[in-house]
């Protein structure tokens, strides 16, 4: 006698009965760029189908997002002006706050989370500021600029904040900052598992936030680190995260996976710049099936324990689940 699975995969409606893993347009968060000006939709070589846009571009975007049932947004903002400190990111009157202001006037049943880090913000492109001497961030300095980031945000209509720069200590500022401020009710989404990944290369040309010199490997994670990268997720958890991420997917399956074990949070996923461009690239090629691979991709994400998936790939995937 001998299991027979294959039992169960004949009939195409029973496939369906018995699928232990769903993508809905419902576990998308779409990224969007926004840069001053107005009629600006500028396409990024490296990154076909994803462009800076102006706030007026943004607001029709959002228009075709709710067609397709995505409802979750997340803005990163390019500044006209960069200084050591990231003065933008601080300034109600600065591109993400009044991307924010106009985005929820217009939209106000969208869910706009806003990516608080400095590395857009600063011209020497790294994730806060920086200490001369040990030549990366300064942590604590870099803490207090998040809590003042985040009420900026908060105040602008901001559902969610996302801080991505791997300070450590950010969750527990940026709570007190905005539970101060009379914004207890604003949840948090961490990017509280990010690697320093070489699969972000095409984010630096959107988001125009190459660091000028040398690399983020001073805050950001070792790829070669797990146990240290399940520690930091549950760190965040401990420090009043609402909702946990890993940055980037593709190659993390076994992090999502442990820290999926690990806690009961909602966990999100960051399919980045890089493992997108490969499927574009690979389909110009004529070597993949894009459709095919693009959602086996992004169920593998969910197999894996993610709730949440922040894609590029988000309004091509919502497109072929609405048929």
């Amino acid at each position: 006698m001998f299991a027979r699975f294959r039992r169960k995969r004949l009939h195409p409606v029973l496939r369906d009965l018995v699928r232990e893993t769903v993508l809905t347009p419902d576990d998308f968060i779409y990224p969007l760029f926004i840069r001053g000006g107005e009629g600006i939709k500028n396409e990024v070589a490296s990154m076909p189908g994803v462009y800076q846009m102006s706030v007026d571009e943004a607001i029709k975007e959002c228009d075709v997002l709710k067609g397709l049932g995505i409802r979750s947004i997340i803005l990163f903002g390019i500044p006209d002006t960069k200084d050591s400190i990231g003065s933008d990111a601080l300034c109600e009157h600065g591109i993400i706050a009044t991307a924010l202001r106009a985005i929820k006037s217009a939209h106000p049943d969208m869910l706009v989370i806003t990516d608080l880090c400095f590395c857009e913000y600063t011209d020497h492109g790294h994730c806060g500021v920086l200490n001369p001497q040990l030549q990366t961030v300064d942590n604590d300095i870099t803490l207090q600029n998040l809590a003042k980031q985040a009420i900026v945000h908060a105040k602008s209509g901001a559902d969610m904040i996302a801080p991505s720069g791997m300070m450590d200590g950010m969750i527990t500022a940026i709570r007190d900052g905005l539970d101060r401020a009379g914004f207890s009710h604003i949840p948090i989404m961490s990017y509280s598992t990010k690697f320093s990944s070489a699969y972000y290369g095409p984010f630096r040309d959107v988001a125009e936030s190459a660091p000028s010199f040398g690399d983020r490997r001073s805050y950001q994670m070792d790829p070669a680190n797990r146990r240290e990268a399940i520690l930091e997720s549950l760190e965040d958890e401990r420090e009043g995260a609402d909702i946990l991420m890993v940055k980037p997917a593709l190659a993390y399956m076994d992090i999502i996976r442990d820290i999926r074990e690990a806690s009961d949070l909602p966990l999100a996923v960051y399919n980045v710049s890089g493992e997108y461009s490969m499927l574009k690239m690979a389909a110009k090629a004529g070597v993949i099936d894009y459709e095919r691979v693009m959602m086996e991709t992004l169920l593998g994400f969910k197999r894996a324990g993610a709730d949440i998936i922040i894609s590029y790939h988000a309004k091509e995937a919502a497109e072929i689940l609405n048929k």
